[in-house]
């Protein structure tokens, strides 16, 4: 358990790292600013709409509208509050995912570079490297989604499908945080996704302790934007610290 918790409480140790390079807080203004106006826009534009329904499906809205409409209603917003928030991860991590992938690689190549002392000889040019970036974050997300809905499915199992669905859901959305900001270095390596899911795995504990901290950041509103950025940087970071990049000798 040890190295799940110094993976859990990495990102929070490398809050200096992201400030001591000017050119990672510049790298992050416009993925920062385009993911709030998706985010907040997205979650206000829902939330009235549930709101409005609401009040018209429990007659909340009505002068005269009693406890038990009002009752309703509250639990209704409450509920459909605990929803927004996950539809809106998801929202985050589809097109947030894709928005932020090129600056989000820049910043990782900053990180990666400081950390080991080399240049990097990773320099395919703007678009080719945006495109690259993009279609990575793609095949990542099929993935993702792949492994969610074969354990959703697997929640209509009688008794305990339901029980077994969170469970994997859960402990795969760790794993696939982690494998999402350690993407960064490997993309550069120009790595296959089943290389870049072995390499990710060959430290578990390491892996889903910084996923569990990852995943929690990313689904708090409004701070899940804000702190993406520093997520690349402790995921770069946690990389090449724990060694993750030595596994590439393995790599066939």
């Amino acid at each position: 358990m040890k190295q799940f918790f110094d993976g859990f409480f990495y990102t929070f140790k490398k809050t200096g790292l992201f400030f001591k390079y000017p050119k990672t807080i510049l790298y992050s203004i416009i993925p920062v600013t385009l993911n709030l106006v998706i985010y907040i826009s997205s979650f206000v534009f829902f939330f009235k709409q549930i709101m409005y329904g609401s009040g018209k499906l429990t007659g909340a809205m009505n002068p005269d509208a009693g406890f038990l409409a009002e009752f309703l209603h509250i639990i209704i917003l409450i509920l459909s509050f605990i929803t927004l928030l996950v539809v809106c991860y998801f929202i985050i991590l589809i097109i947030g995912g894709i928005i932020s992938a090129p600056f989000n690689e820049n910043i990782s190549l900053i990180i990666e570079e400081a950390i080991t002392g080399k240049k990097s000889d990773y320099h395919p040019g703007f678009w080719k490297d945006t495109w690259y970036n993009i279609i990575s974050e793609i095949k990542k997300l099929a993935f993702y989604f792949s492994l969610l809905l074969i354990f959703f499915l697997l929640g209509f199992i009688p008794l305990i499908g339901q029980i077994i669905s969170v469970v994997l859901s859960t402990v795969f959305s760790f794993f696939f945080n982690a494998l999402d900001f350690f993407d960064y270095p490997m993309t550069r390596k120009y790595y296959t996704l089943r290389n870049k899911i072995k390499i990710t795995y060959s430290q578990p504990m390491y892996s889903l302790g910084f996923g569990c901290a990852s995943f929690l950041i990313m689904f708090l509103p409004v701070v899940n934007v804000l702190l993406k950025p520093l997520c690349v940087v402790s995921g770069t970071a946690f990389f090449f610290e724990k060694q993750y990049d030595m596994q590439n000798l393995e790599v066939k």
